[in-house]
């Protein structure tokens, strides 16, 4: 039995090695009107009387002869929830890692829960007010952040089911962040030019400025009955402890084996909490982890030609680099030369063996994933995708019990 699992094994990489070394991809411009971003614009009542964008051409890869998955029920998941929209936020980070921690919730305690992502996101810009006065307008105040900020906001704020807080008018189709985020940093940097860092005057705006918008955040939620504060919520309902999950990265400037910044603006808080590790283990953990039942909120770079909105299809083509030469160089110089960047967070639910290596299923919040014939709202990610394109993770710290204790202290 041995022999023969040792020769099927074999036989794989020797298929995978082939197919690595075999292709010679090629790539045309095509035509991308992004529908689902469409219909997003034509859907919502602050676009309705604006043009609707114009129909550009993208230079993508040409993926008709990629052995690739074509449908969710290929791959082996572990509980999700159905993908939903961000709609017109920059808010990729909060969307993904909530999906996550509703997994964590149906792993851990087996219920089905939503929870609010705008009250995370909420709470999250008032810890960016006070900080962009702190530094004196030096921290960057933007809509995005990192998949550790969701864990961050709970330790201080708590969370609550989506129905307490959708940040949504009634009848309000998708969410829509832009007028209220301009709002507030037209008024930040009137603070800055005037130099009146007032952290109470100015929470208390940025407050006011998304109370108009979004509506104001629930102080407590009813929940079989039982009033309960956001933080009580969150330990007595959802089970969740935020210091049970861990930060994953993989780049040379660091040293490997040592807890780093991830050094990307949207690190707004200048986190130091990531284990840099290299890059062999950080694919292994993934790998092993989705095997064993835990999900991951995974962060980079989906600006590439490899991904194919129409089919889902995420791979590094052999004209960007071939498979064999990804490796931790290949990704060091693609970060430090901005050709990677750190521009969306996803959801890593499922995973599919193939012979030309391993596929994985991306939840996403963003209009591209929903451009899916096969599957709207998914990507089926390549591992090579992963392993050059794909900087950061988050999940439950019992998935990466061995690669925690190589950590020096």
């Amino acid at each position: 039995m041995k022999n023969l699992t040792g020769l099927l094994l074999s036989s794989l990489l020797i298929s995978a090695s082939a197919f690595a070394q075999d292709r010679k991809d090629k790539a045309s411009f095509i035509s991308y009107p992004n529908e689902y971003y469409q219909q997003i614009l034509k859907a919502d009542e602050a676009f309705k009387n604006k043009p609707a964008p114009e129909t550009h051409q993208v230079f993508k890869m040409d993926v008709s002869s990629i052995d690739a998955p074509k449908s969710i029920t290929e791959f082996k998941t572990c509980q999700a929830g159905k993908p939903v929209s961000q709609g017109e936020t920059g808010t990729c980070w909060c969307f993904s890692t909530t999906s996550f921690f509703e997994s964590e919730i149906a792993r851990i305690s087996k219920k089905q829960i939503r929870l609010s992502e705008i009250y995370t996101v909420y709470w999250q810009y008032v810890e960016k007010a006070k900080a962009f006065v702190e530094s004196r307008g030096k921290t960057n105040f933007d809509d995005g952040s990192e998949t550790n900020a969701v864990a961050g906001m709970m330790k201080l704020y708590g969370i609550v089911p989506l129905e307490a807080y959708t940040g949504m008018k009634p009848g309000q189709p998708y969410h829509d962040h832009l007028k209220m985020v301009e709002e507030m940093k037209a008024y930040l940097n009137g603070i800055k030019a005037l130099n009146n860092w007032n952290t109470t005057e100015v929470v208390s705006t940025i407050k006011d400025i998304m109370n108009h918008y979004l509506g104001e955040p629930p102080t407590t939620v009813t929940v079989d009955g039982k009033t309960m504060t956001p933080m009580q919520y969150l330990t007595d309902v959802t089970k969740l402890v935020p210091d049970d999950y861990v930060n994953f990265m993989s780049l040379m400037e660091k040293p490997y084996f040592t807890k780093a910044e991830y050094t990307v603006p949207d690190n707004w808080w200048h986190s130091s909490d990531f284990n840099n590790v290299p890059l062999d283990d950080f694919m292994n953990l993934i790998k092993s982890a989705i095997k064993n039942g835990y999900s991951i909120a995974i962060g980079g770079d989906v600006s590439e030609s490899g991904m194919n909105p129409k089919t889902g299809i995420a791979m590094i083509p052999t004209y960007d680099i071939p498979s064999k030469y990804i490796d931790e160089n290949a990704r060091e110089l693609r970060f430090l030369n901005g050709s990677t960047t750190d521009d969306h967070a996803m959801h890593l639910v499922g995973y599919e063996e193939k012979t030309n290596g391993t596929w994985f299923l991306i939840k996403d919040s963003g209009s591209g994933g929903q451009n899916n014939q096969y599957a709207p709202g998914y990507w089926f990610m390549h591992e090579d995708f992963i392993k050059l394109k794909m900087m950061s993770f988050t999940l439950h710290k019992d998935a990466a019990k061995d690669l925690l204790a190589k950590m020096k202290k």
